[in-house]
């Protein structure tokens, strides 16, 4: 016996945006990571670092930019780290202040990446993306 259960149009959309969200993700993920090694995840966070003003984000930072928390960006950062796209810098007065800091081969697999990303999203969004912007930026601020 199949039942059906009703959900409001809020409901629905919450829905339709995750499912949205991991759609893009799985799109970006395949193309980032075969071209590039990388993950969208990845992709975004070393591209809100390297829009930082002097080149570093402090974690913390870097966390509201994300909307995740800082204990989340520390466990994304680390394998950065390792493999060498990021660095970790503390502040010269403040010892228990830590940035997030794009090394050399960051910014060199993050232009790359970059235009990788640029095309998919052409590709994913189409022409209405300024209109599809407003949108999604306009609900965002109403529940953040």
């Amino acid at each position: 016996m199949t039942t059906t259960t009703a959900v409001s149009e809020s409901l629905r959309l919450c829905m339709a945006l995750f499912r949205a969200q991991a759609v893009l993700s799985r799109r970006f993920d395949g193309r980032l990571g075969s071209w590039h090694g990388m993950s969208f995840g990845d992709f975004i966070v070393l591209l809100h670092i390297s829009r930082a003003e002097d080149g570093r984000l402090r974690r913390v930072d870097l966390a509201r930019e994300l909307g995740l928390t800082a204990s989340a960006v520390t466990r994304i950062l680390i394998p950065l780290e390792k493999i060498g796209l990021v660095s970790r810098q503390t502040d010269e007065h403040d010892g228990r202040v830590g940035y997030a800091v794009l090394t050399k081969a960051g910014r060199e697999i993050l232009r790359d990446a970059l235009e990788s990303a640029e095309m998919i999203s052409e590709e994913v969004v189409g022409p209405k993306a300024a209109t599809r912007l407003a949108e999604v930026e306009k609900f965002l601020s109403a529940v953040a």
